[in-house]
């Protein structure tokens, strides 16, 4: 991020997206400091009054930081832009038997897409968020801190828009912004991180489901095809998940727990396991979506080696792998055999693929070896009313 604190033609104006949270305060601060002309704008993305919902707290430190750091601050509401092009979205894959991260489709759909257009209206010159990323001509890499480092949730932006794209927080460790946050004296440096997506927070998120999507309750079996329970829809559960199987103390089997190892659409069957390393729940390769690149795409012939990695959640280690262009369904796709198996890897979520510091792009997985394949998640035509 270059130091224009004493630039010799007027400075850039920066929007940047003020969440609440310390990191786009440390972000605008740091914009500031460096000599950008500086404006903030708060999205709202989300209108629930349930009481799990923070938007209005939210709101408040967002303009508490302002205040301090003397910034004009905009309020804007994409709510309608997330239930239309994120949210329907979202309920649709879950009704399709996916498990999808809606993350990924905001940042591209909202944060960066209908939020920067906007930005763009109001005169920017650059948008800057507090994503741990960074970029560098036109290419998105890796923030020095690995731990907190959100490429993964970027994999999908539109690569036109990164000349215009600020990530001020790229060189800093999590530690040293909470301690500068705390350092300058902003009003959130004590606030705890938000987790999770902003619509469900730390509300039970089966029960928020069961509002959009009605039960379909089905068998639960075990590999050799007995049954063992009933299921409550299998919208409501994730590969590899353990909890809410209400499979124990069976005289029948094993002590171990039992965990999910495959979703059966078409037969609305869970089909569980005993043990957390089941080899049904393990795979070595599967098929995704062609990615949206962005830079130059790896070789994708047979044979080729590029040094490349794939991350098939966040946070979840880089594993060695090898591409190419498939078929799936009568889609094109892209087929992705990794050097050691994974465990649950699931469809609906984003695998995310990298070449040393640069996050290449990403596409969502929907087909397993040795599974059968799912049905494509189509888009809602209409959001249904929450039951």
């Amino acid at each position: 991020m270059p130091d224009l604190a004493h630039p010799a033609v007027k400075p850039p104006l920066v929007l940047v997206g003020l969440s609440g949270g310390v990191d786009s305060a440390v972000a605008a601060w740091r914009l500031r400091e460096a000599g950008y002309r500086v404006e903030g704008f708060h999205m709202t993305n989300w209108e629930d009054d349930d009481g799990y919902c923070t938007a209005a707290a939210d709101l408040q430190d967002a303009q508490r930081v302002a205040d301090e750091l003397h910034l004009p601050l905009h309020r804007v509401n994409f709510s309608a832009d997330y239930r239309d092009r994120v949210f329907a979205q979202f309920i649709a894959d879950h009704a399709s038997g996916f498990t999808p991260n809606p993350d990924v489709l905001c940042n591209r759909e909202v944060k960066f897409g209908a939020c920067f257009d906007h930005a763009l209206k109001l005169g920017a010159d650059f948008m800057a968020t507090g994503h741990y990323a960074a970029t560098r001509d036109g290419l998105l890499l890796r923030a020095r801190d690995s731990d907190k480092d959100q490429t993964y949730f970027l994999c999908d932006l539109p690569q036109a828009r990164l000349p215009q794209t600020l990530f001020p927080l790229a060189d800093l460790p999590k530690s040293e912004v909470r301690a500068l946050a705390r350092r300058v004296g902003l009003p959130v440096h004590a606030r705890k991180d938000s987790t999770g997506i902003c619509f469900i927070g730390e509300r039970p998120f089966r029960e928020f489901l069961a509002r959009y999507l009605p039960g379909q309750p089905g068998p639960i079996e075990d590999t050799a095809g007995r049954t063992l329970g009933q299921h409550r829809g299998v919208a409501f559960y994730t590969l590899g998940q353990r909890q809410g199987l209400g499979l124990g103390g069976r005289r029948d089997a094993l002590e171990s727990a039992w965990f999910v190892a495959r979703k059966e659409v078409a037969s609305n069957t869970l089909v569980v396991v005993q043990g957390h390393q089941h080899p049904a729940l393990l795979t070595r390769r599967f098929s995704c979506d062609l990615p949206r690149w962005i830079g130059p795409p790896p070789s994708l012939t047979a044979g080729a080696t590029d040094a490349l990695t794939v991350r098939i959640r966040h946070r979840a280690p880089d594993i060695p792998c090898h591409l190419r262009l498939g078929t799936t369904t009568g889609a094109t796709t892209l087929e992705v055999t990794l050097t050691t198996p994974l465990r649950a890897i699931t469809p609906g979520q984003w695998a995310v693929f990298y070449q040393g510091e640069r996050c290449l792009g990403g596409g969502v997985v929907r087909h397993l070896e040795g599974s059968a394949p799912m049905p494509p998640a189509g888009l809602a035509d209409a959001l249904p009313a929450p039951g």
